[in-house]
């Protein structure tokens, strides 16, 4: 499977991509799956509606960020093992934990940690939710790259 079309889009069409899907009701890990499935020519509902119980933390609780761990997902839907013919990526706890540290540093600073709690309470109207969206979404295919699996490597899933 290839993932296509990645490289031409910018950060300000990825934004208008994540608000687009945001106005039809999906949240932060779902919108993050709805753009790895387009860029993979597929759909997945059952995956959608499954990430959906990582939003605001999981499940509306304030923990996590559903940012994070949407994008641990798509790392692992990428990487992972889905099927008894499938190995997983034994890189896969190391890309796991790059995009971990990566996003502590990122919203460390600016928000106070990475639970969903700590963003909100910086930016309660979601502003900032969408431009982690687009940021961790990056981070994920340049993850996924710089072990050959974007934007034409090969994938599970």
């Amino acid at each position: 499977m290839e993932i296509s079309g990645d490289e031409t889009i910018n950060l300000s069409e990825r934004v208008l991509e994540a608000v687009k899907l945001n106005a039809k009701g999906y949240c932060c890990s779902q919108i993050m799956a709805i753009m790895m499935l387009e860029s993979l020519g597929r759909e997945n509902p059952g995956l959608v509606r499954a990430v959906g119980g990582l939003c605001k933390g999981i499940a509306d609780s304030g923990e996590t960020c559903g940012v994070l761990l949407g994008g641990v997902c798509l790392v692992s839907f990428i990487m992972g093992k889905g099927s008894d013919d499938e190995t997983p990526n034994m890189d896969l706890p190391f890309a796991i934990h790059e995009l971990t540290v990566w996003f502590r540093g990122r919203t460390q600073g600016p928000y106070g940690g990475m639970k969903c709690c700590d963003i909100l309470a910086v930016s309660p109207d979601k502003k900032a939710c969408l431009k982690l969206i687009v940021e961790t979404y990056e981070k994920v295919l340049s993850i996924l790259e710089t072990r050959g699996l974007t934007p034409r490597g090969n994938v599970n899933g």
